[in-house]
């Protein structure tokens, strides 16, 4: 009987032991940003670096609330999740569909690599002029800037996945018999998917970085507009905002991506040196 009673005060401290490391490791991990933030602040209310050059964190989290009650936040962050995601999603799905193709097949990879390799290495921002012939300044531009800077690192990383699946899993089901549909749905794409995540998030990122490019193409709206135009009419405490929201939504976005990943690939589990 006594067991029983004190069964909820020996779980007690176990649950305080195992907050105080949660704390503590949360409180490890805001240290340098709360450095940080003091000394963006304390530069410029010192006269070290002069505030028309480098707004302080409190002028620009006045900015950002001064652009949530005129309504013009939402409308910037509208435009820009709608052009990252639709370029990520794009650049997913046909990423990851032409990665597993070539990956499964040497004589198509041998067909396609040189010209995947010609195309892989030019950059975005040089295909501005082609983008803006054929498909004009409107939102499809900027979605196939978006769409060309992310889908490289699916289509690397879901090819490099495919061709590293060991071979054993694969003749051990060949041995018994397993059609080739059964092996590609069944041991070469779940194995491949680790590496199809890790080109995911790759691309998750590099949809953010393209953004504030895309945005130069005639666009009216979106923190990339937001930061430039504010830029070119000196309103630097705005400009910073729109930094400040394009870091914020592109470690949210990372955030979803590895939440997602867990979610769907919990058979996988890392290690860790601290365990």
């Amino acid at each position: 009987m006594s067991a029983v009673l004190d069964a909820p005060a020996a779980r007690t401290p176990g649950r305080f032991f195992k907050f105080a490391r949660s704390f503590a490791r949360v409180a490890e991990r805001g240290i340098g940003i709360a450095i940080f933030l003091a000394l963006w602040e304390a530069l410029p209310r010192l006269g070290i670096v002069s505030d028309a050059y480098l707004s302080p964190p409190s002028a620009v989290v006045a900015s950002i609330a001064q652009l949530m009650d005129t309504g013009q936040l939402w409308k910037h962050l509208a435009a820009s999740l709608q052009r990252s995601l639709w370029g990520l999603l794009l650049a997913s799905f046909f990423g990851v569909v032409l990665g597993l193709l070539i990956g499964s097949s040497k004589r198509l990879a041998a067909i396609v690599d040189p010209v995947l390799q010609l195309f892989r290495q030019t950059s975005a921002f040089a295909l501005f002029p082609v983008f803006i012939l054929f498909l004009g300044i409107g939102e499809l531009s900027k979605v196939a800037i978006i769409f060309w800077a992310s889908f490289w690192p699916v289509l690397l990383s879901t090819v490099s996945g495919v061709k590293q699946v060991d071979r054993l899993l694969v003749n051990s089901a060949l041995s018994m018999g397993a059609s080739q549909r059964f092996i590609f749905f069944k041991v070469v794409l779940p194995a491949s998917l680790p590496s199809i995540f890790t080109g995911v998030r790759l691309a998750g990122a590099y949809s953010i970085t393209a953004l504030v490019a895309a945005e130069m193409i005639g666009a009216h709206s979106g923190l990339g507009f937001l930061t430039l135009n504010s830029q070119e009419t000196f309103q630097i405490p705005t400009m910073y905002a729109g930094i400040l929201l394009l870091a914020v939504l592109g470690l949210l976005l990372n955030y979803l991506l590895a939440l997602l990943e867990q979610r769907l690939l919990r058979w996988r589990k890392g290690l860790s040196l601290d365990d």
